[in-house]
């Protein structure tokens, strides 16, 4: 094939690429996406990359899009550097005071300064919100539970009220917000915990009423019987999740319950997509076959 066929041929993948996605183009112009950001796109250069690429399409494509992201491993990396110990019970990590500071600073000063200078490298879309501001996110303290009993694990939360209005004046401002998941406690409102970022953007887009909720991870997405590859579900209703979650290792139950609770409070469509892969945002809204596992209130695509 000459050389003029071959870029013809290129030419016209493209084209067919472009229809495929006309119809999804057209349904969720103008709704509301948030998206989890985290996992091996947080730690890859090409995917901090493609994430961003992916963020200022989605944007450009008319869908008012919401960033939310946590930051484990650099929050580990820098408490190491600093000679702050690392402790978890019961799977969730002791936050002292003095880790507390450490956990602000990565989140809302590195993180998310890192990525909004990806997102705006096109032009100057993304501004960086933390949970404290204007009160958006207000939190009370958790406690690990090991060997049955309740245990103290310091500046932790779990989100309890939303107060959207911040997001909704830059959303209408045509901006797109980027927010680190520290929270206001509810019980000493000087005081600030460290959330889930899973769960903090299934509030978000609740709070919101989104359309979808998207949350990037590690693996291709939900496996009703792990480790076999071939029991990778592409979708799954509330009703079905919900028997299901019992089941569930610990690295994935605490995805599909926030996924769940997005949907029960009448988000759209909850997503949890291979964040391993490139561009995995546009294969899952804007193709026919999708990847990762969509969950939906009755379980019929959308």
């Amino acid at each position: 094939m000459s050389e003029i066929l071959t870029r013809l041929a290129t030419a016209q993948h493209k084209a067919e690429v472009l229809v495929e996605a006309l119809p999804w183009i057209r349904e969720f112009s103008g709704q509301t996406f948030v998206i989890k950001y985290g996992g091996n796109a947080m730690v890859s250069e090409n995917l901090k990359a493609a994430f961003a690429q992916d963020i200022v399409f989605l944007h450009h494509m008319g869908i008012k899009v919401v960033v939310v992201h946590g930051g484990g491993p650099q929050i580990n990396a820098m408490l190491q550097r600093v000679g702050i110990e690392s402790e978890f019970r019961g799977g969730l990590r002791v936050t002292t005071h003095d880790a507390m500071d450490v956990v602000r600073m990565v989140l809302t000063g590195k993180v998310q300064r890192e990525l909004v200078s990806l997102i705006n490298e096109d032009a100057p879309y993304a501004v960086g919100l933390s949970g404290e501001d204007a009160g958006m996110l207000r939190a009370k303290r958790r406690k690990a539970i090991v060997d049955g009993a309740p245990v103290d694990i310091g500046h932790v939360g779990d989100v309890v009220e939303v107060d959207p209005v911040a997001i909704t004046d830059l959303l209408d401002s045509r901006r797109i917000p980027v927010v680190s998941t520290v929270a206001i406690d509810v019980a000493s409102p000087r005081e600030v915990l460290n959330v889930n970022a899973d769960t903090a953007a299934s509030a978000i887009a609740a709070a919101l009423g989104a359309r979808k909720l998207i949350m990037l991870t590690d693996v291709e997405g939900l496996y009703l019987n792990w480790p076999d590859k071939s029991s990778l579900v592409d979708e799954i209703s509330a009703a079905d999740l919900r028997a299901l979650l019992p089941t569930l290792d610990s690295g994935m139950a605490p995805k599909m319950e926030a996924a769940l609770r997005a949907v029960d409070r009448g988000v759209g469509q909850a997503h949890v997509i291979d964040g391993r892969m490139a561009h995995s945002m546009l294969l899952e809204v804007f193709t026919d076959s999708g990847i990762g596992t969509q969950v939906t209130w009755e379980g019929s695509k959308a």
